[in-house]
């Protein structure tokens, strides 16, 4: 968000990041800059005699020249200043000053009308990571004791803080080294400022809709009338120069008219005008907007620089928007009853809430739920998706008692990493379904912002499995889980008992049961189509009161004795009496029972989801089993391999891009110490360019060994071809060598190497790829057929688990060949999870090795041998979730 100014040589533009502080309003961070001379001044000036007692341990009134001359000359890597702005003006300063090799003294400044917002913290954070990445590991500081905010700041960060008392100042020491306590102390810091923002916006007191006309045909207009239809509690204020009143509301020249703050405004103006309304929307003291306006980045060319400009202008005015091109939101809480959306009516209240960021898709998705009985909590439309995103809503669920699922239809994901990491979070407490539809680099909509990924898609389905979503195809198939998920408990397990009137329904039901990998318990209970009322009671209660039952479908014809409304009923009571799931099947039927009324707080309580098919009952059933024993397993703890020195490992990448800027593949040696330095030892080979070379080589390495060929026209399987020597001779060595030329063209032969023999055992591949858009990719495969045939590659997306780690590894279909197939004794299965966890640390901790390949690994019953290595290392932008707050 730099603007058209003078950046001094070296200036880091990565450093700058928008953030959302503690009240959920947006600053924007940067590296301090030398132009900044006068902005210090003000700053300073605006100070209280306190506060700049507290900062500088005297009584300055002003700066000298001198003092603001250094401070805003800094290294960008000895002496690094981070400023906080608002509306272009210094809200914090933060610096650190290298004293060490190793430590650097850091202090902050914060602006008495912003202080208790975390701007502190904000700049704490950011500053600790710059540090690091120039081998600062530890922080001092010197503060008053009376300077309790800023001792709040330190000892609340997550790290160990000592404390030392000298002449009257407070000495603290702190080593900056992330741990788990301080991030997650900067996780719930930034899940509280998001989930804040978002609640801004969804719960607002006073909205205007600028725009709003008295033409029926008005889009603003619409909004308008949506909000005062659904009973808006708060303030509605229609804002149109050329208007008195419009539907019996009192008409605003300009936002900064409207009397009192105004917490959200719908703008709805032709796209060339919406800047202008921002900026009055800005000195107003807007809190958020909705921009429902089109014209911008879906339309490409100049309106890509029209939504570019939009953001810069939102942001650096501390609002967040919804938008723009967006459908609008809704959220049914009768404490607000807020719908500035499109759709006409409300829709019921209750416990889903829902993402979308297609428009037209949002009328659909409000239609299909009301069709179905299924209420709704919080409905947004993200429209091009510019700031406000899915993984903001779901900050904001993850403490929204109201909403006990959330359903996304994501047209594309602007940040994967960081929706994984609070997709995790809010699903190990509400289920997570997402509809995905396009999500790739083939199917971004006009309009979005979106990094480029080379991934393929099994990698974006991996992401959603290990983040415990329920991915499903379409929005049919979303309401089919929901209305299960919302309505009834999570499945304690498989077995499933099937009670109905039909033998052919019964037998289609255990079909689609088994299929969807779930037990039918005693097979399918079917009673006569004469059965009584009393009958299916009966026949429901044993299901329910059977110990080996998890969940119930019953499936019902409509009966020749009984009344439907009687057979819904026993099964509405059976299930009410019962802690286990169940569904139903009635024919041409689906949604909630509708037989069952909402309360005053508009829940359903227990209701029965109900499905016109088998198959669709048995499939939402499946969702919810799985998604019930991901969230009930252990996830496990994260991986830390010990024996780690990520400092030389550092310097072997930053000392190959000093030399090759444009980055490229290390040599053995660089790759064997990179390598080594996490722990990673790779098989010894030499390189042999003649036949006395090769038994020299032998001699060194030690028998018996492999003479191979690396030519790249010649990899298969195990990725090199060779040719075994078994005896520890000369002899051997050189009948090899004469053997491989007589089978290799001239090039090939001059690239030969001597390994050492491996043990027998199984050849595996373990990657790491930087992408852009993902960050770090981990995967694994059996090596041969089952990687280059038949594709059996898994994926995982770091930091990872030990328990993720396992499943990685289990997850190939050619698994069992690492179990003992076929009597084969098992690999050392604990050897090669502990080199993956090795792998996944290095991707996760260093952004510069953009490939890393280690193929063959010798998995054998004794451990693991690295017997081939490749590793590319290239400069690389910050990620999208770099490890420290920013919106991206």
């Amino acid at each position: 968000m730099t603007l058209d100014v003078e950046l001094p040589p070296g200036y880091p533009v990565q450093w700058e990041a928008d953030v959302v502080l503690r009240d959920g309003s947006v600053a924007h961070l940067r590296p301090i800059r030398p132009t900044d001379e006068a902005a210090i001044h003000e700053f300073h000036s605006r100070q209280s005699e306190e506060s700049i007692y507290l900062r500088f341990f005297a009584p300055l009134k002003r700066l000298s020249d001198k003092d603001v001359h250094r401070f805003t000359h800094v290294d960008y890597e000895d002496r690094v200043a981070l400023v906080l702005t608002l509306r272009e003006d210094i809200i914090g300063i933060g610096r650190y000053d290298r004293i060490e090799p190793g430590s650097a003294e850091v202090a902050f400044n914060v602006s008495d009308h912003y202080q208790g917002r975390g701007v502190g913290s904000v700049l704490l954070e950011h500053l600790a990571a710059i540090a690091q990445e120039f081998g600062i590991t530890r922080f001092t500081a010197e503060v008053l004791p009376q300077n309790r905010k800023m001792l709040t700041v330190f000892s609340e960060a997550g790290y160990e803080v000592t404390r030392k008392v000298e002449d009257g100042v407070v000495a603290l020491h702190f080593d900056i080294e992330p741990t788990d306590r301080s991030k997650a102390v900067a996780m719930s810091r930034e899940h509280r400022a998001e989930a804040i923002s978002v609640s801004r916006i969804l719960r607002p007191r006073t909205v205007a809709v600028i725009g709003a006309g008295r033409s029926e045909k008005s889009m603003g207009h619409h909004f308008l009338k949506n909000l005062l239809d659904a009973g808006f509690t708060g303030q509605a204020h229609p804002v149109n120069a050329k208007a008195r009143t419009i539907l019996g509301r009192t008409a605003y020249d300009t936002i900064g008219d409207v009397p009192g703050p105004v917490d959200l405004a719908v703008v709805a103006v032709p796209a060339d005008k919406v800047l202008k309304v921002v900026d009055d929307c800005a000195a107003a003291g807007v809190g958020a907007l909705l921009v429902v306006s089109s014209g911008f980045g879906e339309g490409g060319g100049e309106g890509d620089e029209l939504q570019a400009e939009l953001v810069r202008r939102v942001r650096g005015s501390g609002m967040r928007i919804v938008g723009p091109n967006s459908f609008g939101l809704i959220n049914t809480d009768k404490e607000f009853s807020l719908n500035v959306s499109l759709s006409p009516s409300m829709p019921p209240p209750g416990h889903l809430g829902l993402f979308a960021q297609s428009g037209a898709l949002g009328i659909a998705v409000l239609a299909s739920a009301a069709r179905r009985n299924l209420g709704i909590s919080v409905f947004a439309s993200a429209g091009n998706r510019v700031d406000v995103s899915g993984n903001d809503l779901m900050q904001y669920w993850i403490d929204d008692d109201e909403t006990h699922a959330v359903g996304l239809y994501l047209e594309s994901m602007g940040n994967p990493r960081k929706f994984s990491r609070i997709a995790r979070n809010l699903g190990i407490i509400k289920p997570v379904i997402v509809v995905q539809s396009g999500v790739s680099s083939y199917g971004v909509p006009p309009g979005h912002r979106v990094r480029s990924t080379k991934v393929r898609p099994a990698v974006f389905a991996a992401m959603l499995r290990q983040a415990g979503t329920i991915r499903v195809s379409n929005v049919h198939q979303m309401f089919d889980v929901a209305q299960l998920l919302v309505h009834q408990p999570l499945p304690a397990g498989r077995r499933i008992a099937i009670v109905g009137n039909s033998a052919a329904l019964g037998a289609l039901s255990a079909g689609a049961v088994a299929g969807r990998g779930l037990t039918v318990t005693h097979g399918p209970v079917n009673l006569p189509s004469e059965a009584t009322v009393e009958e299916f009671r009966e026949a429901l209660a044993r299901a329910f009161d059977d110990p080996d039952v998890d969940s119930v479908l019953t499936c019902f014809i409509p009966p020749i004795v009984a009344h439907d409304e009687d057979v819904t009923e026993a099964v509405r009571m059976a299930a009410r009496g019962s802690d286990k799931t169940c569904v139903a099947t009635f024919l041409g039927m689906r949604g909630v029972d509708s037989s069952t009324s909402m309360d005053e707080g508009g829940d359903t309580g227990q209701a029965i989801p109900i499905y016109a098919m088998p198959e669709d009952a048995a499939y939402a059933l499946a969702k919810a089993t799985k998604y019930a024993e991901w969230r009930n397993k252990d996830h496990g703890l994260p991986v830390a391999p010990a024996g780690i020195n990520r400092r030389v490992a550092e310097d072997v990448v930053q000392t190959v891009l000093s030399v090759s800027p444009e980055g490229r593949r290390l040599d053995p040696d660089e790759t064997a110490a990179l390598l080594t330095a996490y722990g990673i030892e790779v098989w010894p080979s030499r390189k042999a360019g003649t036949v006395d070379e090769a038994v020299a080589a032998a001699d060194d390495i030690g028998y018996p060994v492999v003479l191979k060929s690396t030519a790249p026209m010649l990899r298969h399987q195990g990725g090199v071809t060779g040719v075994r020597v078994d005896l520890g001779s000369e002899h051997a060595v050189r009948e090899a060598w004469a053997s491989l030329h007589e089978r290799l063209s001239p090039l090939a032969a001059g690239q030969l190497e001597v390994q050492r023999m491996a043990t027998p055992g199984v050849a595996c591949v373990v990657t790491a790829d930087e992408d852009a858009l993902f960050g770090p990719v981990v995967s694994f495969g059996v090596s041969g057929l089952p990687t280059e045939l038949l594709d059996d590659i898994a994926h995982r997306i770091p930091p990872l688990t030990d328990v993720a780690v396992s499943e990685l590894i289990s997850s190939v279909k050619a698994a069992p060949v690492l179990h003992g197939h076929r009597g084969s004794t098992p690999v050392h299965r604990a050897a090669l999870a502990d080199l993956i966890a090795r792998v996944s640390v290095i991707s996760d901790d260093m952004p510069e090795v953009v490939s890393l390949r280690l193929n063959p690994v010798n998995a054998h019953p004794g451990g693991v041998q690295v017997l081939g290595a490749e590793v590319t290392v290239a400069p690389v932008a910050r990620r999208a979730d770099p490890g420290r707050r920013s919106l991206t």
